[in-house]
């Protein structure tokens, strides 16, 4: 059954109600080279919005603070109609060390500069946008749940951190009584799938609905690049690519990891199954992390109101098992310890003999 964007699902363990496909913003503006400018910013606003989406995601260095510049005049006259997600951690201010990191500090002045470029009184979805390594965790819950009893956050939620840290405190969240985490955001897609081994059952453990960044790895999946653009020298990707987000969309594919042989070998037999569906890669790509329990709502980052169109057409994919079967077949990663001994026919024989046991799942 086809999906649309008022077909509504709550956020991890929590009564939020958010779209199931976000909105993603790093593409509004132009600062890094490859975004949309104000104008087609806007028109990428307006077709989601009018299609009945309510999630919108940022961050608070996206396009070097464009993005929720931008956000803040767009969603002027429909506030509190939307749930606006922004992230902290990246460092706002070169040479100031506390201008970025998961501290309190960090949180806090991330947040109130946020308020000023969104325009709000309050932010409906705050993330931890990366794990520094450094910061306590009892730390970074207290100072969310601060600002959310302050009113300035009204959920919290974290992106790319170790599945043990999360699960931890998620924990502590709830033996302190702290506002819990309601989502995690990480890269899933069909050219990242190592996330299957820990981080979604922790997810769907714990309680957090699972977000996907970069559903078609960085525009790989579309099918727009081939084995020319892997072995091309990329100008300066040293300073543009590796360190920066500056520079063009296969710049950053290239430094992020996300275009290789394998993630090729990936796209072809995506575009060889969205043809005989008649659907785009791109719809066959996003359809295929939607078909996952765990996931909440993957994060669509067009650039042009024909790509958004065109992402949005994955509410509508149906696969058959022989379709599903070799995505999953190209896709698949090799288990890791203990994922492997758990699953192999010894280890269950020796833990339940011949016993026939019936779980809920």
């Amino acid at each position: 059954m086809s999906l649309t964007l008022d077909t509504y699902r709550l956020l991890g363990r929590s009564g939020l109600r958010v779209s199931p496909l976000a909105l993603g913003t790093m593409t509004f503006g132009d600062d890094w080279g490859w975004g949309a400018g104000t104008d087609d910013a806007r028109k990428l606003f307006d077709l989601y919005v009018e299609r009945g989406g309510n999630f919108i995601d940022t961050a608070n260095v996206y396009t070097n603070g464009s993005s929720e510049r931008l956000l803040g005049e767009f969603t002027r006259d429909n506030r509190e109609a939307l749930v606006l997600a922004t992230k902290y951690t990246m460092l706002r201010r070169p040479g100031d060390p506390n201008s970025g990191g998961n501290s309190r500090k960090s949180m806090v002045a991330s947040v109130e500069d946020s308020l000023r470029k969104l325009n709000t009184d309050y932010i409906d979805l705050l993330y931890l946008h990366a794990w520094d390594f450094t910061t306590p965790v009892e730390e970074i819950l207290r100072g969310m749940d601060d600002l959310v009893r302050q009113g300035k956050l009204l959920y919290v939620a974290i992106s790319d951190a170790p599945a043990w840290q999360v699960s931890r405190m998620q924990a502590i969240a709830d033996l302190r009584g702290w506002s819990p985490l309601v989502a995690l955001q990480i890269e899933y897609s069909l050219a990242e799938r190592t996330v299957e081994h820990d981080l979604i059952p922790m997810a769907q453990e714990m309680g957090l609905g699972v977000i996907p960044w970069s559903p078609l790895a960085s525009g790989v999946l579309t099918g727009k690049y081939t084995a020319a653009d892997l072995r091309a020298q990329v100008t300066d990707i040293t300073a543009q690519g590796t360190t920066s987000p500056e520079g063009t969309r296969k710049d950053v594919a290239l430094a992020q990891g996300s275009l290789t042989e394998r993630s090729l070998r990936i796209a072809e037999e995506v575009t060889k199954v969205a043809a005989e569906l008649g659907k785009s890669p791109a719809q066959v790509a996003l359809a295929w992390t939607l078909r996952n329990p765990a996931v909440t709502a993957p994060i669509i980052g067009a650039r042009t109101p024909a790509q958004l169109e065109d992402n949005l057409g994955a509410l509508d994919v149906e696969f058959d098992a022989t379709h599903l079967a070799r995505l999953d077949e190209i896709s698949a990663v090799t288990p890791i310890f203990p994922h492997n001994m758990l699953g192999r026919d010894m280890t269950r024989t020796v833990i339940s003999g011949d016993l026939k046991i019936q779980t809920h799942a």
